[in-house]
């Protein structure tokens, strides 16, 4: 275990590492080769400019106890090594470490390695032969990303709720654009996965048509399946008079950290709750007119309730994070 502090702060080099939000960075050097540990740190010295801490580990299971309790900044680790090799360590950096960026450094013929390390979890690579005129730059852009992504997470952890409220005409053009934003807005703050969105999309979609056209317009299903043509275009004039054209779907969204719940509701005489019946074994109900929309949702969402006058019904959507449904496709 080596380790070197780089004391030179009174007048620091121009070009030296600078990124905002380090007063001093910490890096681990991974390299089961004295004269590649030796070239990396000569670079970082070159390139120091009084706030550096360099630390070196012979390899990935020493690297991986120095982190515990160097806790670095970043981490130079070599691909090639005995024991654990740099795409084992990336995994478990990942894992243990996820706010600890990991920047390869690669031999030639290790790129298809260095590629599936990128794949899992890797910040960034620099060929070894490129250390000298790569290694400062990439270090730079790695450590702005970190810091953006830990102040990110400070924020995160100090968020509890975000709610909006939505109204609507009986457009259907605008279910598009709900669903649209819903799934973009969990999708970037929330990172729930993509198929979660799609099903969840469907789900909202059913609920708000259900809202406008059966809730608002009062249309019934059975006009559907027996002449779609007919249905719009009673949903058409139904959206010119009265008591329906002033009617409007009121959509509330509250995305909490485990869950997000939904409630859409209607203007129009509701529905008896009563007689609403589910089984999640039985498939014939979505060939029922009257009862597709309502399977889908409640397959979809893991709860769903209605008022006691059955114009508004509540949704709340637990998303399954990468690892949950990893577990799930295993288990099947």
């Amino acid at each position: 275990m080596e380790s070197t502090q780089i004391s030179e702060k009174a007048h620091p080099r121009s070009g030296g590492i600078f990124v905002s939000g380090y007063e001093e960075i910490t890096v681990l050097v991974v390299d089961d080769t004295a004269v590649d540990r030796a070239l990396v740190g000569g670079v970082l010295q070159k390139n120091n400019a009084g706030n550096l801490m360099i630390h070196f580990a012979e390899s990935g299971e020493e690297a991986l106890e120095m982190v515990a309790s160097e806790e670095p900044d970043v981490v130079l680790t070599d691909l090639r090594m005995p024991g654990m090799d740099g795409l084992e360590l990336v995994k478990a950096m990942r894992f243990d470490y996820p706010f600890i960026p990991c920047i390869l450094m690669t031999g030639h013929g290790s790129e298809e390695i260095a590629a599936e390390a990128l794949r899992q979890g890797a910040a960034s690579y620099v060929p070894k032969k490129d250390l000298i005129q790569k290694l400062a730059s990439t270090l730079i852009n790695v450590l702005a990303s970190a810091h953006h992504e830990r102040v990110a997470k400070r924020f995160d952890d100090c968020w509890l709720e975000t709610t909006s409220h939505f109204k609507l005409s009986n457009d259907a053009s605008l279910i598009g654009a709900v669903t649209g934003h819903v799934q973009n807005y969990l999708q970037k703050f929330r990172s729930v996965p993509e198929n979660e969105l799609v099903r969840l999309g469907v789900a909202l979609d059913e609920a708000l048509r259900n809202a406008m056209f059966h809730g608002n317009l009062q249309l019934e299903s059975n006009l559907w399946t027996a002449d779609p043509e007919k249905f719009y275009a009673e949903a058409e004039r139904r959206m010119q008079i009265d008591p329906y054209r002033d009617r409007t779907v009121h959509f509330t969204l509250t995305c909490r950290r485990e869950e997000v719940h939904f409630i859409v509701r209607d203007h129009g005489a509701g529905f008896d709750v009563s007689r609403q019946e589910f089984d999640p074994a039985d498939p014939m109900q979505l060939t029922r007119p009257n009862g597709r929309g309502l399977f889908l949702i409640r397959t979809f969402m893991d709860e769903v309730r209605f008022n006691e006058t059955g114009n508004e019904i509540t949704m709340i959507f637990r998303p399954k994070m990468g690892d949950e449904l990893a577990l799930d496709e295993v288990s099947i």
